[in-house]
């Protein structure tokens, strides 16, 4: 003999009945009657069970946001004692903490990958972008997010003297001499550097690699004269540098380009250009005003300095930095 089963009839209109013929005597409800409300009742969270089950998503979904993300330390560290304390993932848990109303996911792809999903309309953000006039046509912009240091040109110390001995080297200048340079094919420099890299494009002084990271191949390239210099950040080159033994062997010079404007200091946080974009970007740039003069959000970045460049750096964060703020928000 089979069980007894309890059964569910839901039909149109208001006519909800629920027959369990393991209660004796429980009336059956037709079509067209309308049940009592105690039935009504005990229907209603069984309804709710069934609509929970068979659908294929949740009834009340949130929105979410998926952060993009490149292997760069020490912007983004994903392994090792230091995972998770780059300057850019300081900043990304920053922001999450202050968007508690979306899901947050974090998404670790080769640099192509990551800029086609902007370029599909996708729910991707990514923090600490250049804005360039090539990635406005498909991503919406923050404020400043990050002030880094500009690029800089990496060299041995001991050939010094091949640069001319010089505090500072101009690149538009240097890419007119027999030098080999490295630096990515996948990545902006700034505004003013990747105006004076596109004037030289083609030639013999560019060396690219695929990638955005300076990996320590460059640098190994770099000790065997197989390069001239290299162009980074000064905290990139500096973090390679200590992890191969190698930060006794090697200095950093600015690139004169950098002095005339702080375009090539400056990164934004970056989402994809459609409606929900520019609505998360608005959200973005109101968290970015109160949390950037706060010692934890300065320290993101502080803590890769040497301390020839801190003072310096702290002067253009107040000066700049900190100055740089959305239309609708008075300066202070």
């Amino acid at each position: 003999m089979n069980a007894p089963r309890a059964t569910i009839a839901v039909t149109t209109g208001t006519t909800i009945g629920v027959a369990d013929n393991r209660r004796r005597g429980a009336p059956f409800t037709r079509a067209g009657q309308t049940p009592p409300p105690s039935r009504v009742r005990l229907a209603l969270p069984a309804l709710w069970l069934l609509a929970l089950v068979l659908c294929p998503h949740p009834l009340f979904a949130r929105d979410a946001i998926t952060w993009m993300e490149v292997s760069m330390p020490p912007y983004l560290i994903q392994e090792g004692s230091a995972k998770g304390q780059g300057y850019g993932d300081v900043v990304t848990a920053i922001l999450r903490e202050n968007l508690p109303e979306y899901d947050h996911y974090t998404m670790v792809t080769n640099v192509v990958r990551h800029f086609q999903k902007f370029r599909d309309g996708e729910k991707v953000c990514s923090v600490g972008l250049y804005r360039t006039p090539e990635r406005e046509a498909f991503m919406y912009f923050s404020i400043p997010s990050l002030l880094t240091m500009p690029a800089v040109l990496i060299i041995r110390k001991d050939r010094h003297a091949d640069f001319g001995a010089t505090a500072s080297v101009r690149l538009d200048d240097l890419l007119t001499r027999q030098v080999v340079i490295g630096l990515s094919k996948d990545r902006s420099y700034g505004a003013e550097i990747d105006a004076v890299l596109k004037r030289h494009r083609g030639g013999e002084q560019l060396l690219y690699y695929g990638g955005q990271e300076l990996a320590g191949n460059y640098f190994r390239m770099l000790m065997r004269n197989r390069v001239d210099g290299l162009i980074g950040l000064p905290d990139e080159a500096m973090y390679h540098a200590e992890r191969m033994g190698l930060r006794d062997q090697l200095m950093t010079l600015p690139l004169e380009e950098n002095r005339h404007s702080y375009a090539g200091w400056l990164c934004t946080v970056g989402c994809s250009k459609n409606a929900w974009g520019e609505a998360v970007i608005d959200r973005i740039n109101a968290i970015l005003v109160q949390q950037r003069p706060t010692a934890r959000y300065r320290a993101a970045y502080e803590r890769w300095l040497d301390g020839a460049t801190l003072e310096r750096y702290r002067a253009v964060y107040r000066e700049v930095f900190l100055t740089a703020l959305p239309p609708s928000v008075p300066a202070r």
